[in-house]
């Protein structure tokens, strides 16, 4: 297959290296040469199986736009965009195009996620919070991945107030943990990313399980499919 990553940071520049490895041919556009989605067209499009976005919430929209209007498959890793959710999902509907987003392309998140929502079962009464913590140069704060653990507790129990901390420290690859407290003792979920690696891999496989398809999908709607 052949793929178009969008972004050159440091995600973005793994992302077409496992895609490298995964027998795949990758274009890679930075936002010098891709401004306002300026190189987004429908005869530059139609050459890839799959677009990659691991940009910026301000970059991420105009590349929405550009690449779901003419019928694009999109895989988006960019967070911090999601009060656009529903007018690029219907967008992705009217154009027949295809679009999966995640918060958080790592399987061990997705597990994560599953785990907090047993764990808000399990423990309704006790108080949940949340830290996160990331590189400097992450741009969002909350994390989308916060925002995600905190929508699945208090999805699961809607009378959890969760409190979300923050830290941009280093090139901290991601750091999460969950906390559920009583008076009596204390619960903690953590995950760690030791590296980027584990997000590239998971979104690589996204865009070949997209490739061909029409709709709108969330990460932890299909990643029991990814091969």
């Amino acid at each position: 297959m052949l793929f178009l990553v969008l972004g050159k940071g440091k995600t973005g520049s793994l992302v077409a290296e496992v895609a490298h490895q995964r027998g795949h041919g990758v274009r890679v556009l930075g936002e010098e040469e891709n401004r306002q989605a300026s190189a987004l067209t429908a005869p530059f499009l139609a050459g890839f199986d799959a677009v990659i976005d691991f940009t910026t919430p301000e970059a991420v929209i105009p590349n929405l736009r550009a690449c779901l209007a003419n019928g694009a498959r999109v895989v988006v890793g960019t967070t911090g965009w999601y009060q656009h959710l529903e007018d690029m999902r219907s967008l992705a509907l009217r154009k027949n195009a295809g679009l999966l987003y995640g918060t958080n392309f790592s399987v061990g998140v997705q597990a994560l996620f599953r785990i907090a929502r047993e764990l808000a079962l399990a423990v309704p009464e006790y108080k949940f919070s949340i830290s996160e913590t990331h590189h400097t140069s992450k741009k969002d704060a909350p994390s989308g991945t916060a925002l995600t653990i905190k929508q699945v507790l208090q999805a699961a129990n809607p009378a959890i107030d969760v409190e979300i901390t923050s830290k941009r420290e280093g090139d901290a690859s991601g750091l999460h943990t969950i906390e559920a407290r009583s008076a009596h003792d204390r619960i903690e979920l953590t995950h760690e990313a030791f590296s980027r690696h584990g997000f590239a891999d998971g979104a690589v496989k996204a865009a070949e399980w997209i490739a061909g398809k029409n709709g709108v999908w969330d990460f932890s709607e299909v990643i029991q499919q990814l091969g």
